[in-house]
């Protein structure tokens, strides 16, 4: 392993313009294979001063040992007096900064690299909630949510089958429900934002990490050259379910993009609800079922009966069969300082479905429903 380290070293130090002969050498042991411009910016970055740090390293550290021992007091020498040297003074002044110079040039080019997020291809909002991410494709008119596919039950299962399961899929924990699909060749530029606390959007191989903020908007870009699934995460603490809120990236070439764009536009169209329909109370409480199953389960259960003390059950809750408008409040503004965020991204169709199917489904047996009208006059 060493001798592999001191060969990568030797390479990177032969051709400091072209530092990537180490990617393959230590790529078990370092970033992630860069698929952009930035990212192989970055890795040829981190790559220079990593080896400016172990020539540093053996420099001093061998000057020190090789003073230690070969002029050490044993063997008769004295110590040399440096006090007020100048010419000792200037040396170890000036040396440290052409260090610094040299390492800041192009730590410098790449920064103002990485934000420069002008003339983009196309443009896509990111918004982040707890814990999903919501994509907006601002050109295409593409809106959808992302959130872990793997079912709760398989990632706690412990049984040897479960775990014979997850060993089987190393990404059991990285998989989604709605890949973000992006061209190949185009430069993508990401908008952030987040609904209730700061999340992170972070790919590596893109080299693209930013901080999605409430209340803020930051961006960045990326454009992928080579066709492929890129994952990443969350990488901001945003709650107790940080560690369930995964990214992926399908980068594919600009025709099946196109394809995409299409059937997605169909998709949304065929979801579309009414504005006029009156809803009954079976057609609500099966539409709820299914937002319940995609927002709601993987904190509160499908069984109703959540995960206590965090998570409380909504099976014979005094919300879910109490006071309609206090329910309807607490989904669509969340409660401060708990675990329960805000659902106001949802539709009125779907807020108004979901509440109903919580109020009367498990033991809840309210026999009310939350009409459309009513989410629509919250908003106002």
């Amino acid at each position: 392993m060493i001798s592999k380290w001191i060969k990568g070293i030797g390479f990177a130090v032969a051709g400091v313009g072209n530092l990537m002969p180490m990617l393959a050498i230590a790529s078990d042991y370092n970033l992630q294979t860069p698929q952009t411009v930035i990212a192989r910016e970055i890795y040829d970055l981190h790559t220079l001063i990593f080896v400016i740090c172990c020539v540093i390293f053996v420099v001093v550290f061998g000057a020190m040992t090789y003073s230690i021992i070969m002029h050490r007091k044993s063997v008769g020498h004295k110590a040399e007096q440096f006090h007020e040297n100048t010419t000792v003074e200037i040396i170890w002044t000036i040396i440290p900064f052409v260090i610094l110079i040299g390492m800041a040039i192009p730590a410098a080019k790449t920064i103002i690299a990485m934000k420069d997020t002008s003339s983009p291809d196309m443009t896509i909002k990111v918004t982040g909630y707890q814990w999903k991410w919501g994509y907006d494709y601002l050109q295409e008119g593409v809106s959808f949510y992302s959130s872990l596919a793997t079912p709760r039950d398989s990632i706690t299962d412990n049984s040897p089958e479960g775990r014979k399961t997850r060993e089987a899929n190393p990404h059991y924990l990285l998989e989604v429900d709605n890949p973000v699909v992006v061209p190949t060749g185009k430069k993508v530029r990401i908008i952030l934002t987040a609904n209730d606390v700061i999340h992170a959007w972070w790919v590596p191989a893109f080299g693209v990490k930013q901080d999605a903020i409430p209340g803020f908007v930051r961006d960045t870009w990326f454009k992928v050259d080579k066709p492929g699934v890129y994952r990443g995460q969350c990488a901001e603490l945003c709650g107790k379910e940080h560690g369930f809120m995964p990214i992926v990236v399908e980068a594919v070439e600009p025709e099946k993009y196109t394809q995409w764009v299409a059937e997605q536009k169909k998709k949304m169209a065929a979801q579309q609800d009414d504005p006029n329909k009156v809803f009954t109370l079976d057609e609500l409480k099966a539409r709820g079922e299914k937002v319940y199953a995609a927002n709601c389960q993987v904190c509160h259960q499908p069984n109703g009966m959540g995960t206590p003390p965090a998570f409380p059950a909504l099976s014979g809750s005094k919300i879910a069969g109490g006071p309609k408008d206090a329910h309807l409040n607490l989904v669509f503004n969340g409660k401060p300082g708990t675990a329960m965020a805000s659902f106001k991204q949802l539709s009125d169709v779907e807020l108004a479905a979901v509440i109903t199917f919580e109020r009367n489904s498990w033991n809840n047996k309210t026999g009310d429903m939350i009409s459309p009208a009513d989410v629509k006059n919250l908003r106002k």
